[in-house]
């Protein structure tokens, strides 16, 4: 396996860690995301730190996200006390379709997989216009169009 296909893993097996603890079904986007901004010294992890967003803040967003969908349609999550999810250790967890999407969109930036780095990765997830990712970041202040900049710029010039 070359040198992607190992952080690629990493990140997926991360993203599904995430998944886990949320209960979640499928790895989606902001399972990925966490995963990136999880591998250490990487070009992802550096872009998102530039920005504030390391895995506290990555998560913090995300409840924010989840807290505000709720509130839009009249539930409040601090009226009721929500049950911790129940990871089931047996279940196959696959990637999502958000997650497939941003997949496909960090590998459409390389010219050959070859040329793939990680930084395209974190690329293909900010360039959701919607979802879960798009809405936390906004709820956390965070200029996605220039942290997209600061992604093709990693991409095209950071190694890992």
């Amino acid at each position: 396996m070359s040198a992607i296909d190992h952080y690629l893993d990493a990140v997926i097996r991360q993203g599904e860690a995430e998944a886990r603890q949320d209960g979640s079904a499928a790895i989606e986007a902001h399972h990925l995301l966490l995963g990136l901004a999880a591998q250490q010294d990487s070009a992802p992890s550096t872009v998102l730190a530039a920005a504030g967003l390391d895995r506290a803040a990555i998560r913090a967003a995300l409840d924010r996200e989840f807290e505000h969908s709720l509130s839009t349609v009249g539930v409040s999550p601090a009226a009721f006390v929500l049950p911790s999810p129940t990871p089931d250790p047996d279940r196959r967890i696959g990637l999502g379709a958000s997650a497939r999407l941003a997949l496909e969109r960090g590998f459409f930036h390389a010219p050959r997989k070859r040329d793939l780095r990680p930084a395209h990765l974190l690329l293909g997830i900010l360039e959701a216009e919607l979802g879960t990712v798009p809405r936390a970041l906004t709820l956390a202040g965070v200029n996605r169009e220039d942290l997209a900049e600061r992604a093709k710029e990693a991409a095209s010039t950071a190694g890992w």
